[in-house]
């Protein structure tokens, strides 16, 4: 989805690089145009699947990908902004965190506010879905702590907790420059909002707001994120293609190669996003006073 709207939309993603974790994602990213690296040796052993709800088995497994992808790209002495695969863009994000003019300027690692602000993940309460980080010293020597750090990650469930604490040691001792973009601004929302700030997202959906990016976090699972997604209008994927691979979308396509790369675009993208009501508790572009609630005291987003 997030190829589909930055293809509606016009962006131009071919400096994104895709890390997949198993072959057939590999396949399906390239055969949609994406850029795609694929480490057998490191992510052979990985799930296929995805997880079913946040800090499972697979979603903990999962999170090594995320570590080792940020770590190798900054280790080669790129800047490089890291975001999961379930959010939309409004505006192209590298331009605000590329300004030098920006706040951020001065700031080695920039993180989305994941707007939980518990102990858990103090003092930062940084999303570990979408950050940017300048390539030096400190951000390296960082990343390398985060990767021998794994162990944090499979005894709390958790990359952001375990990242919380990397943060909070090398910004001690070693000057690391860190900046959460504060929860309530407008250009960076994510699932805290779409959950928790109802008249904001009303602001959003009517274009009201100057936002970069959306971030469906703060989801169950794929199956919720789709359906929420949907209820924004920022769905922009066929029908026939979510959840199967490559041969299975188009049966011709035998081999993947420079030849086939970007083939599904045609086949998978929707110009025109897909509106539909799921949760009537639930932001919506249009009102869903029929559908039902999905959180037991729900209340109607209209």
């Amino acid at each position: 989805n997030f190829v589909c709207a930055a293809k509606s939309k016009q962006f131009d993603i071919s400096n994104i690089l895709l890390f997949a974790t198993d072959q057939e994602t590999a396949d399906l990213a390239q055969s949609m145009g994406l850029l795609t690296f694929y480490d057998e040796v490191n992510f052979q052993d990985l799930p296929t699947g995805e997880a079913r709800r946040y800090g499972d088995k697979i979603f903990r497994a999962m999170m090594f990908a995320k570590v080792f992808s940020v770590q190798l790209i900054n280790f080669l002495g790129y800047d490089v902004l890291f975001q999961d695969v379930d959010m939309v863009w409004f505006k192209n994000p590298l331009d605000y965190f590329q300004d030098p003019k920006s706040e951020v300027a001065n700031f080695d690692i920039i993180f989305q506010d994941d707007g939980a602000h518990s102990v858990r993940f103090a003092p930062y309460s940084a999303n570990s879905g979408f950050y940017y980080v300048r390539s030096n010293l400190r951000t390296q020597n960082m990343l390398v702590a985060l990767l021998e750090a794994g162990d944090r990650v499979i005894q709390s469930s958790s990359h952001q907790q375990a990242l919380t604490s990397v943060l909070n040691e090398h910004a001690s001792l070693y000057g690391l420059k860190v900046k959460v973009l504060e929860r309530d601004r407008p250009d960076f929302p994510c699932g805290y909002h779409f959950h928790q700030r109802k008249q904001f997202m009303k602001d959003l959906l009517a274009g009201k707001t100057n936002t970069y990016i959306f971030h469906m976090s703060w989801t169950t699972n794929k199956v919720n994120k789709l359906k929420y997604f949907q209820q924004i209008g920022q769905w922009y994927v066929q029908d026939t293609c979510p959840g199967k691979t490559v041969q299975e979308i188009d049966p011709t396509i035998t081999t993947i190669g420079d030849k086939t790369k970007g083939s599904l675009l045609n086949q998978c993208c929707i110009a025109t996003p897909v509106v539909k009501c799921h949760y009537k508790d639930k932001p919506s572009l249009i009102p869903c006073a029929d559908s039902p609630n999905i959180d037991k005291f729900g209340r109607p987003f209209w």
